[in-house]
C-alpha cells in the first residue's frame, strides 16, 4: 500500500462523507427553518438516501465508499478490509462530515438565527441527533436511544453485506448505491422516531462538533442536560458488528463459492 494510494482513499472518504452531509444536514436545516413549509420527515428521509447514494458514487471506485466508521469497523472484522486503515478512514469520514456541516451552518446561518437566535436545542437537531428527535414529550430514554441505534445500524450493515455480496445475486455495480440509498430511506421512515437514525458515528459527531464550534453550547447534551453525544458513536459501532455478524451467520455461510454462484445463477445481468 503506497502512501499515495492511501491518501487517495482518505481523500475519497472525506469527499464522499462531505457530500452525504451536504444533502442530509442541508435538508434538515431547510425543514427546520422553513417552519414546515419546505419539507417534512419524508423529504428528510429521501434526501439522506440521495446523499448516501451520491457519496457512494463519489468515493466508491477509490475507497469503497464506507462513509461510516461502523462500516469500516465491520468490514475489518468480517470482511477483508485492512485493520490499519480503520482509524484513518474514520478520521477522514469525521472530517468530511465536519466540513460539510460547517458549509450548511454558514449557508443557513441567517435562517437559523431568525428562528432560534439563542442556538438552542430547538435547532440543534439540524446537525446531530437527540432522543425523540429533541421532543422530550415522547419520553425516549437514553437506554431506548442506545438500543434504537444498535438496531438501526445492524439493519444497515446486514443489508449492505447482502447487497454487496457477489455470491448473493448482488446488483450490478452501478446500481448498488441506489439500492443502499433505498435502505437509508427505509430506515429513516421506519426507525427515525426514537433517536433520529444517526446509524453513523461520523455523521453525528462531525456535525455535532461543527455546531459546537459555531455557537451551540449544548451540543453534547440533551435538553435535560444528559450527556448524549457518545450514544450515536458507540451504539452504531456495536450495531454494525451485530448486523454484519448476523449476515455472516444467517446468510453468507450458506451461499455457494463465488465461482459456483456465477455458474449457477440464472438471473439477468441487470438484476
Amino acid at each position: 500500500m503506497t502512501d499515495r494510494k492511501l491518501i487517495g482513499e482518505l481523500s475519497a472518504e472525506f469527499a464522499g462523507t462531505m457530500i452525504l452531509i451536504l444533502f442530509g444536514v442541508g435538508v434538515v436545516a431547510q425543514v427546520v427553518t422553513g417552519d414546515g413549509g419546505l419539507g417534512d420527515h419524508d423529504s428528510i428521509a429521501w434526501a439522506w438516501g440521495i446523499g448516501v447514494m451520491l457519496g457512494i458514487y463519489t468515493a466508491g471506485r477509490i475507497s469503497g465508499a464506507h462513509l461510516n466508521p461502523a462500516v469500516s469497523l465491520a468490514m475489518a472484522v468480517f470482511g477483508d478490509f485492512e485493520w490499519r486503515k480503520v482509524l484513518p478512514y474514520s478520521v477522514a469520514q469525521i472530517l468530511g462530515a465536519f466540513v460539510g456541516a460547517l458549509i450548511v451552518r454558514a449557508a443557513y446561518g441567517d435562517a437559523i438565527a431568525s428562528v432560534d437566535p439563542g442556538h438552542t436545542h430547538a435547532t440543534q437537531g439540524i446537525f446531530s441527533t437527540l432522543p425523540g428527535n429533541g421532543d422530550a414529550a415522547l419520553g425516549v430514554t437514553l437506554t431506548t436511544a442506545f438500543a434504537d441505534q444498535v438496531i438501526g445500524t445492524a439493519i444497515l450493515l446486514f443489508l449492505i453485506m447482502a447487497i454487496t455480496d457477489a455470491r448473493n445475486s448482488a446488483p450490478i455495480a452501478w446500481f448498488a448505491p441506489i439500492a443502499i440509498a433505498f435502505v437509508i430511506v427505509g430506515i429513516g421512515m421506519a426507525w427515525g422516531a426514537n433517536a433520529g437514525y444517526a446509524i453513523n458515528p461520523a455523521r453525528d459527531f462531525g456535525p455535532r462538533l461543527a455546531s459546537f464550534v459555531t455557537g451551540y453550547d449544548g451540543a453534547w447534551v440533551t435538553a435535560a442536560g444528559d450527556l448524549y453525544f457518545w450514544i450515536p458513536i458507540v451504539a452504531p459501532l456495536v450495531g454494525g458488528l451485530i448486523g454484519a455478524g448476523a449476515y455472516k451467520v444467517l446468510i453468507a455461510r450458506f451461499l455457494p463459492a463465488e465461482e459456483q454462484a456465477e455458474e449457477t445463477s440464472d438471473l439477468p445481468a441487470a438484476a
